[in-house]
């Protein structure tokens, strides 16, 4: 019989006006792959930021007992010298130094203070090879891509003499292909002994690598399966919403589509610093007013280049092409630009670029109009909060307060602040950059909803996903690109995934 290696008992977590985690218990057995599901905010994170040292002991209620021992974590370093190890969503490493020196960051292989330079670089060799990475020790990590950047961090890991290894969302900025890799990794190591613990909102890879499953639900155990051919993933999204959801996507209401509300003509960008690179290429495309108009595209596409070039010309260096908004060319030459012609912008790296997460709630919604709410250059902070309300009601923003911290608020929470921050801005077109990243089912759906009522309003909606079903689940046309061109054209009641990957992996002509 397997025997426990982890026991987390009645581990609760408060934070000031919220209870993150209420009386939660989690077993993991020694040599499993053990995934934690919820929907965003459930306290998936926080508990394992417990496990893991970053809330140290003390600040929390509750026992944890690794390998039959009681254990008081006061930070990473003591949970790491037990054997825990964990790699968060944002990767925690040095961009400029290289991989071995990333390896070994706060670990170094020294002698009297001089560190070991050749010891290093063999170390940490050995370590790449282990997790299957091609890459010169030497190299910078800026070089490399976020999947191999994700083997580094396990890499890292693994030097520590890790036993239970921690991946928050490992795969939810990676490709297919880096995902595939990384996911036969994980069941390596369970092969070499290390125990690890996922959170994924990916429910197909989670039944794929996972023996046992931890659902999580407003901060509470709900119950724990084990994977086997009779569990669905439907099985386990009513355990997380708590209710049946029989549709992964709202039904589409009936919309009057108008006119064309904004295209993108002949559109070509070459890449920043290799200019001889074209990332777009003589791109065309048109959305309809009340039209959900997608662009499906594998990796380095140039899906996200054209709508930031397009987006004030935010990428890239612009070559040609018109921008229209219904018969009329329009300037997008800067930001303001764009956002004074009525288009909007949501980007994919809602951490980075989409928020400034130590502003508050009421502070991001307003900030890209902040004229609306100001007299002679002075912020009507009453006005400003009551802004924030109406939309944290019409947007179902799960927070105490519009004053609360954005980095404090779940995934899906905060993607509905980048939303509402467009939507005061009024725009008649929204390009909508990986809406639904790294949250889940629930809280997708809901984006669904919203994303449903804008079309409904007549607003151009512009939709870039790497979820091929996303897409045709919510899209009335799909444009496929592949290395920054188009290559195909299909209405939705013609679109599969097969016809998408046909047209994404279609060479130039």
């Amino acid at each position: 019989m397997t025997s426990t290696l982890l026991e987390m008992r009645g581990i609760t977590k408060r934070f000031p006006g919220v209870t993150a985690l209420s009386d939660v218990d989690l077993t993991v057995k020694a040599g499993a792959i053990h995934a934690i599901c919820g929907e965003n905010g459930a306290g998936k994170s926080t508990l394992m930021k417990i496990l893991s040292g970053v809330y140290p002991h003390g600040d929390y209620d509750g026992e944890i007992r690794f390998d039959d021992q009681v254990c008081e974590f006061k930070g990473i370093r003591s949970s790491e010298r037990a054997g825990i190890a964990i790699i968060h969503q944002e990767l925690a490493l040095v961009p400029y130094l290289s991989i071995a020196e990333n390896v070994f960051l706060g670990n170094e292989l020294s002698r009297r203070g001089v560190i070991g330079w050749d010891k290093t670089l063999i170390e940490a060799q050995a370590l790449l090879d282990r997790v299957g990475l091609r890459e010169s020790p030497q190299t910078r990590v800026a070089d490399i891509g976020v999947g191999k950047q994700q083997l580094v961090e396990i890499a890292k890991a693994l030097s520590k003499k890790v036993r239970l290894l921690i991946l928050d969302e490992p795969t939810a900025a990676l490709n297919d292909s880096d995902s595939r890799h990384l996911l036969d990794l994980i069941v390596d190591l369970r092969k070499q002994g290390i125990t690890s613990i996922i959170i994924s909102h990916k429910l197909n890879e989670v039944m794929q690598v996972a023996d046992t499953i931890t659902i999580l639900r407003d901060g509470h155990t709900i119950e724990t399966m084990t994977v086997n051919d009779e569990l669905s993933e439907d099985r386990i999204v009513r355990g997380m919403v708590g209710r049946d959801l029989t549709h992964r996507f709202p039904p589409r209401p009936q919309r009057d589509i108008g006119e064309v509300a904004f295209a993108v003509s002949n559109w070509t960008v070459l890449h920043p610093i290799d200019q001889h690179r074209k990332v777009v290429d003589d791109v065309s495309l048109q959305v309809r007013a009340g039209e959900i108009v997608g662009i499906a595209g594998l990796m380095g596409a140039g899906r996200t280049e054209l709508a930031l070039s397009v987006f004030g010309r935010s990428y890239g260096k612009y070559v040609s092409g018109k921008v229209f908004k219904g018969e009329k060319e329009i300037s997008t030459r800067t930001v303001s630009d764009a956002i004074r012609n009525g288009i909007a912008y949501a980007t994919e790296d809602r951490k980075h670029l989409g928020l400034n997460l130590m502003d508050s709630i009421a502070e991001s919604i307003t900030l890209p109009s902040l004229r609306k709410i100001s007299k002679r250059w002075v912020v009507n902070q009453h006005e400003e909060s009551g802004v924030a309300e109406r939309f944290r009601a019409s947007m179902r923003i799960k927070a105490s307060s519009v004053s609360a911290v954005t980095g404090k608020l779940s995934g899906g929470n905060q993607q509905k602040v980048v939303l509402s921050k467009w939507l005061f801005t009024d725009p008649d077109v929204l390009i909508l950059d990986e809406p639904t990243r790294g949250i889940d089912v629930g809280a997708k759906y809901e984006i669904y909803t919203i994303i449903n009522e804008l079309a409904a309003r007549g607003k151009a909606v512009l939709v870039i996903s790497s979820e091929l079903p996303e897409l045709i689940g919510i899209c009335d046309r799909i444009y496929a690109l592949s290395q920054g061109q188009l290559t195909g054209e299909v209405a939705q009641a013609d679109a599969t995934q097969e016809t998408l990957m046909r047209y994404m992996m279609k060479g130039r002509a």
